[in-house]
């Protein structure tokens, strides 16, 4: 990997309850493929007196990946899905022109008062231009469905995508590859001829050696487009590896609204202020647009 001017570390904000850690878009580079969106959620402990409790908000022009690491989250939206997400399995929700979605603690737990901790990534996917305006929909793929194999002290899951001669079932809409990766001993991670894209990097725990610089856990890497990507992992290291093939279109980011035309964005700002989103049923929560209104991501 020869971009070595190019590491970027998680910053944190807080949302209330959660310290997040953005990891993309960043000043340097906007997206990684059409990734254009990361957050860790994570790691904190939620119990008794403390619950994940996103309310009702909105999304256009992406496909939203929850993949968690450890705990439960119930997601329900204006679809009318109801899904618990466990770790290691995938939540892939289609927003394309327009749809609501909720994201809370489970009521089993609240009512079992359990203490656990939570620890995950929220992810988002830019759809194609001539996408982002089809119906949405949602799928959940269990973490047995995935492919999964070893390889030299390493084991790979493709969490969606292609990559390494195999396709994950998550029906993703354009070329791009995520990719969790656990280490028991030192293992030398190729890109050349496995995976075709813009890569990033994320270091979960553990650390990478790369340029004769070793990375640790909380930051980022990304590889240019044309560079040929190795990296040696340590062991007992966890990292998430994912990118694809970039659009030939800038992306417009605004809160959780994403297209190639401001235009739209600005629409469905008018949308949301005037309550025309579709809505999760028996859900009256509402997360208003942020202000100032030029406020950006």
């Amino acid at each position: 990997m020869s971009n070595t001017g190019l590491i970027i570390e998680e910053r944190s904000r807080d949302i209330g309850d959660f310290l997040v850690g953005r990891l993309i878009p960043f000043r340097k580079k906007r997206m990684v493929g059409p990734f254009i969106f990361i957050d860790h959620m994570g790691p904190t402990q939620l119990g008794p007196e403390k619950y994940m409790d996103v309310d009702q908000h909105p999304h256009i022009g992406i496909a939203t990946l929850t993949y968690l690491l450890k705990g439960k989250i119930t997601h329900q939206d204006s679809m009318g899905t109801h899904q618990v997400i466990s770790p290691g399995s995938v939540n892939w929700m289609v927003a394309g022109k327009g749809c609501t979605h909720t994201e809370r603690t489970p009521q089993k737990s609240r009512d079992h008062k359990e203490v656990f901790t939570m620890n995950g990534y929220q992810i988002w996917v830019a759809l194609p231009k001539h996408l982002e305006d089809i119906e949405p929909e949602f799928h959940h793929i269990e973490a047995n469905a995935l492919p999964h194999w070893s390889d030299q002290g390493a084991q790979y899951t493709l969490i969606a995508g292609q990559g390494f001669g195999k396709i994950a079932p998550v029906p993703v809409h354009s070329d791009l590859f995520m990719i969790a990766i656990t280490t028991t001993e030192a293992h030398t991670f190729i890109a050349k001829g496995n995976i075709k894209g813009e890569i990033g990097i994320c270091i979960v725990s553990g650390s990478i050696s790369a340029c004769d610089q070793t990375i640790t856990a909380g930051n980022m890497l990304v590889s240019k487009i044309e560079d040929v990507c190795t990296v040696k992992i340590a062991s007992d290291s966890h990292i998430l590896i994912f990118g694809g093939e970039p659009f030939p279109e800038k992306r417009h980011i605004f809160w959780n609204f994403v297209s190639h035309s401001q235009e739209k964005i600005e629409n469905a700002k008018v949308q949301w202020k005037a309550r025309q989103f579709p809505k999760v049923a028996n859900d009256t929560s509402y997360v208003p647009l942020p202000n100032p209104p030029n406020f950006k991501k």
